[in-house]
Order: C-alpha cells, then sequence, then structure tokens
C-alpha cells in the first residue's frame, strides 16, 4: 500500500524556507550558529591568506632571477634574422608607376621610419664611433646605464636617403629603395670580430635576369661592427640598428621578381631550411608601368 505524503502548500513552504535562513528558536544562519560561521570564516581567511602569502614569496624569489634589462634564456634567438622596409603584408613591394596611391604608401612609411636617422638628431643623440671595432660597454661591476649608441646617419643612405629626392626613394621612376635591417639580439657580437656585408639576388635565374642592376648604400652593403653588440631595449635607450639600402634601377617591368637578401657574416648561418628567416630575407618586387 503506497502511502502519500501530504502535499505542502505555497504558505508552509515560504515559511520553512524563512525558518531555514533565519531560525529564531536556535538562533541558526542557513542552519549554522554564529560561532559556527565565524570559524568557516576563519579557516578561509587563514587558508586563501597562506596561499596568497606562498604566490607572493614564489613570485618574488622568481623575479630576483630574472634581469629588467637582459633576458634570461636566448636560445631561441642564436640567429639573427633580417627584414625589409617598407614593410608591407606577405612581403611584396608592388610599385605602380602611374598610380601615385599604389606608391605614396610605401614612402610615407620609410619616411617615418627613417625619422630617428636623421643627421640633427643622430648627432644630438649618439656617439661618433671608430669604424671597424665593436663599441662595447661593459658593467664592470657598476651598472653601466644607460648605454651610448653609435651614430648611423641617414646620408649614409646616398640616393636611398630620401632627402631632397623628388623621385620619393625611387618609388615614382620605377627604380624603388627596399632597405634591409638585421634583427636585434641582445649581447651578440656579429662578424665574429670580422667585416660584413649584405648581398642580393634573384632566387632563381630567371629572376636574376629581370632583377637588372642595383646599387647598395652604405658602399657594398657594408655593415660596421661598430654597431654591436646590442644591451637591449631598456639599456640602449637611442639604439638604431644599421641598414643597407638597395636602390633597384632596371627591373623587367610587369614581372614578379623574388629576391633574396642574405648577410655574410662569420658567426651568421643562412642556409637554415627550418628558418627561412635566418640570416636573410626573401620579398617580391613587381614594377608594373603602362
Amino acid at each position: 500500500m503506497v502511502i502519500q505524503k501530504e502535499k505542502k502548500s505555497c504558505g508552509q513552504v515560504v515559511e520553512e524556507w524563512k525558518e531555514f535562513v533565519w531560525n529564531p528558536r536556535t538562533h541558526q544562519f542557513m542552519g549554522r550558529t554564529g560561532t559556527s560561521w565565524a570559524f568557516i570564516l576563519l579557516f578561509y581567511l587563514v587558508f586563501y591568506g597562506f596561499l596568497t602569502a606562498m604566490f607572493t614569496l614564489t613570485m618574488w624569489v622568481m623575479l630576483q632571477t630574472v634581469s629588467d634589462h637582459t633576458p634570461k634564456y636566448q636560445d631561441r634567438l642564436a640567429t639573427p634574422g633580417l627584414m625589409i622596409r617598407p614593410k608591407t603584408e606577405n612581403l611584396d613591394v608592388v610599385v605602380n608607376v602611374s598610380d601615385t596611391e599604389s606608391w605614396d604608401q610605401h614612402v610615407q612609411k620609410l619616411n617615418k621610419f627613417l625619422e630617428p636617422y636623421n643627421d640633427s638628431i643622430q648627432a644630438q643623440k649618439n656617439d661618433v664611433c671608430r669604424p671597424g671595432r665593436y663599441y662595447e660597454q661593459p658593467d664592470n661591476g657598476v651598472l653601466n646605464y644607460p648605454k651610448r649608441a653609435c651614430q648611423f646617419n641617414r646620408t649614409q643612405l646616398g640616393n636611398c636617403s630620401g632627402i631632397g629626392d623628388p623621385t620619393h626613394y625611387g618609388y615614382s621612376t620605377g627604380q624603388p629603395c627596399v632597405f634591409i635591417k638585421m634583427n636585434r639580439v641582445i649581447n651578440f657580437y656579429a662578424g665574429a670580430n670580422q667585416s660584413m656585408n649584405v648581398t642580393c639576388a634573384g632566387k632563381r635565374d630567371e629572376d636574376a635576369e629581370n632583377l637588372g642592376h642595383f646599387v647598395m648604400f652604405p658602399a657594398n652593403g657594408n655593415i660596421d661592427l661598430m654597431y654591436f653588440p646590442y644591451y637591449g631595449k631598456k639599456f640602449h635607450v637611442n639604439y638604431t640598428q644599421p641598414l643597407v639600402a638597395v636602390k633597384f634601377l632596371n627591373v623587367t617591368s610587369n614581372v614578379e621578381v623574388n629576391v633574396e637578401c642574405r648577410i655574410n657574416a662569420a658567426n651568421i648561418a643562412t642556409d637554415d631550411e627550418r628558418d627561412k628567416f635566418a640570416g636573410r630575407v626573401a620579398f617580391k618586387l613587381r614594377i608594373n608601368k603602362t
């Protein structure tokens, strides 16, 4: 025989809920007395306080092993890569000589990029260094901060400096300048105390034919040792990377040309197939003329 439970009215349910929240007879709130709630709150206060203190101590100990200026681990940056300017999507430099808008964006990017290289700014912020030797600034037990940087003047870029240039870095005449820069690696002595330079060529035979002639600034694409080592963004406040400008003189029109530029340095490998940017950069160049 099934015994049916008496169905409670809505009022009874509400009264039971009120009594659970606050029982005036036993002075219990949510089923616990004030003393019980106090012990629970005290336990969690101590527990989470301990966790917070342990986390803070762990972070403090870890931060003592980390320098504010030099990354602790740099194993993934053993070989610097190369990049180009103007910076474009997919590293494609496309110029339509008769369409100003197609190359004006490149010109604006280059103007902004080269502004810190103005001779007046370099003379104000950086040093005239002795070429052919590293510009080392050791701490010798005392923090030598900030580090000084060597001047790289915009005028060193010759016909690609853009100074008083009515051709807008050659983009308006179909003889564009492309700038090569080496990525920064802290405390890296590029060149291993030997001279180094950047060279460019077509990736394939047909690219070499279509690429035509070009000139480089500084001469022969040289990068001087005095711009190394780099001590980091916080140490080397006014550091400006050395550049190599490549001015393409007679690229075959209306043809996509694959160009590859490499840094020739004793301690920079450029043949790692797993890293296409290690010591080199490949980009596409197309000059459209109607």
